[in-house]
């Protein structure tokens, strides 16, 4: 049987990275359909997962590989499922039953071009507005944006910490050319790796309340099993589970679901900074158009412009009020994405007037030149 964690050098591709980061975390259920550029993480977990004593299943379509995370989720698993564009849209529904439930669990959506079929082999970050508000009503989650292989591994991760810490459905929004792109990627002794198991009950079984917030306004959360009789439902529920159909109800429920995540921005958001320390001219950017902002501050700077890059590893909850502190010393932002403009219009909000605010962006394909980005630099500063 070979080893949970894999340590050493590798040579593999951002896909593979995903799946290694997965079951280094303690992922121990994949349930996916298969999709272009995603089947990779799929194939992977499927030679993997019966080496550690694992499950892989594959479903019929992604909202029944949704569905499948959920309930193993509630078994004590940590669980996971793959997917791009099309798959990504089928699981909306009940990527919200996950929200509403509070049920920890990671999606991986390597991004391609949309909309409907789209370029089925062809790179986009297109997703990335649909991972806020995909599924219906007000929620709360997290997505982060991995930018290389090394970084799908370490990401993938986080997104399980965070998604056990916090009892959410967490996303790594990878995109094409990060999920099929190839380099050296290092995996570190186990006993090094960080891990957050989520939060489990204690006390008297009869007097347990399923959604009775914690100290950071999170739930412990039983297991299948285990003796505490548990209803789990994706209509209003009060604290013990059960559906309250009332008006007070639902504002308490959401207060828990959005209190949990934006009571702990400075624990969820992470961001990566260079040549910030001077810069007059931020370039935005996520994924694999972080390539093309580290290419573009570099000639920049060359060209006499004080550019620095804000790279967003955390894209949802959106840093806000880092923009917006940015935005008061700042001339402009100029966001990078493969779409028309989604995290862009994030941006320009946030910097409310203070800077002003352009988009680089294209509507799917290709990673983004770095002389487009200096040409609007040349054009707006």
């Amino acid at each position: 049987m070979r080893p949970a964690v894999l340590t050493g050098e590798h040579y593999i591709n951002g896909d593979v990275a995903c799946a290694e980061g997965a079951i280094a975390a303690g992922c121990r259920f994949f349930g996916a359909y298969p999709i272009t550029p995603a089947t990779e993480v799929a194939e992977h977990m499927a030679e993997r997962l019966p080496d550690v004593g694992g499950a892989f299943i594959q479903m019929e379509d992604e909202i029944a590989a949704m569905a499948s995370i959920i309930g193993a989720a509630w078994t004590g698993a940590k669980t996971m499922t793959s997917t791009s564009g099309p798959g990504f849209s089928l699981m909306m529904e009940n990527l919200g039953l996950a929200v509403c439930t509070e049920t920890p669990c990671v999606i991986i959506n390597v991004q391609r071009t949309g909309p409907s079929t789209g370029l089925p082999t062809m790179t986009g970050q297109g997703d990335m507005m649909q991972a806020r508000w995909g599924s219906h009503g007000d929620y709360e989650l997290i997505a982060l944006a991995p930018s290389s292989p090394q970084d799908c591994f370490y990401q993938t991760i986080r997104a399980f910490n965070l998604s056990e810490k916090y009892r959410v459905p967490v996303l790594v929004m990878a995109d094409e050319i990060v999920g099929h792109m190839s380099e050296k990627v290092v995996i570190p002794e186990p006993e090094t790796i960080h891990l957050i198991e989520r939060p489990k009950p204690t006390g008297r079984r009869d007097r347990f309340k399923l959604y009775q917030p914690g100290p950071n306004g999170v739930a412990p959360m039983p297991s299948i099993g285990d003796g505490y009789n548990i209803h789990v439902t994706g209509l209003t529920h009060d604290e013990r589970g059960y559906p309250a159909m009332t008006v007070e109800a639902q504002q308490e429920m959401m207060a828990r679901l959005k209190g949990k995540i934006r009571n702990n921005l400075d624990d969820i958001i992470e961001t990566e900074s260079y040549r910030m320390e001077d810069a007059e001219i931020v370039i935005v950017s996520y994924g694999i158009s972080v390539r093309t902002g580290l290419s573009a501050v570099d000639r920049a700077r060359e060209m006499g412009y004080k550019a620095g890059l804000l790279r967003l590893i955390t894209v949802w909850p959106f840093p806000e009020t880092m923009i917006r502190s940015i935005a008061s010393r700042v001339k402009g932002f100029i966001t990078v994405e493969i779409n028309l403009g989604q995290v862009h219009y994030e941006v320009e909000r946030c910097a409310g007037g203070q800077a002003a605010a352009y988009l680089v962006g294209d509507a799917g394909g290709k990673i983004i030149h770095p002389d487009k980005v200096l040409a609007r630099i040349e054009e707006k500063f």
